[in-house]
């Protein structure tokens, strides 16, 4: 009996934490979703977010990162899809383990926003991966992360909050291409997916 009651209470408290998980994903879109009312330089308007679309959440596509910092990296410019580049530089390798597989990424820094104090400990996760140009945007998809979340040489990269660069609703917009070597040889099936909204042109 006891064994059983035991079974229960961890079925209960595993159950729990997977909501809470879901919640605190949720809440993170609902403030996804108001930043492009309240951002003057946003593609979308209200009207436009009916048209966002996520996969559910799934706390196994939330990982702990090895870092690797890397030193003597030189600036290098990363296309984007206006025809134009953005300053970068090389800041971290990552390494983890997702659904079995060894994976290798690579952080960037960007040099205009490292200028900014406001902006100045932001890093750059750019990937695309095989749900590509099928479920999710083509061009790839982007995560945010900070400096300060590196602690002891590892780094949380949570993919449910992975999302769309500006390009997948609108031209007009200097978006990065993600580097071949974030290129993943799985697909990321959370995060944000194609929009479905008609494409903005300015």
């Amino acid at each position: 009996m006891a064994k059983y009651i035991c079974l229960l209470l961890c079925f209960f408290s595993l159950n729990g934490i997977a909501q809470n998980y879901k919640s605190s994903i949720e809440a993170h879109r609902t403030k996804y979703k108001a930043d492009f009312i309240s951002d003057t330089h946003s593609p979308l308007k209200e009207e436009d977010l009916k048209n966002l679309h996520f996969y559910e959440a799934d706390s196994t596509y939330k990982v702990n990162a090895t870092v690797k910092m890397l030193t003597g990296e030189k600036i290098f410019k990363m296309p984007t899809y206006a025809g134009t580049s953005n300053e970068f530089i090389r800041y971290a390798q990552l390494s983890f383990t997702l659904k079995g597989k060894t994976i290798k990424m690579t952080l960037y820094k960007s040099m205009a926003l490292a200028m900014n104090p406001a902006y100045k400990d932001l890093l750059f996760l750019p990937f695309t991966d095989q749900t590509n140009n099928k479920e999710t945007y083509g061009g790839g998809r982007y995560i945010d992360l900070n400096v300060n979340d590196i602690r002891n040489n590892h780094l949380e990269i949570d993919f449910n909050k992975a999302y769309n660069p500006y390009c997948a609703y609108s031209d007009g917009y200097r978006c990065p291409i993600p580097p071949e070597e974030n290129d993943l040889p799985i697909s990321i099936i959370v995060g944000e997916k194609l929009y479905t909204g008609e494409k903005k042109h300015k």
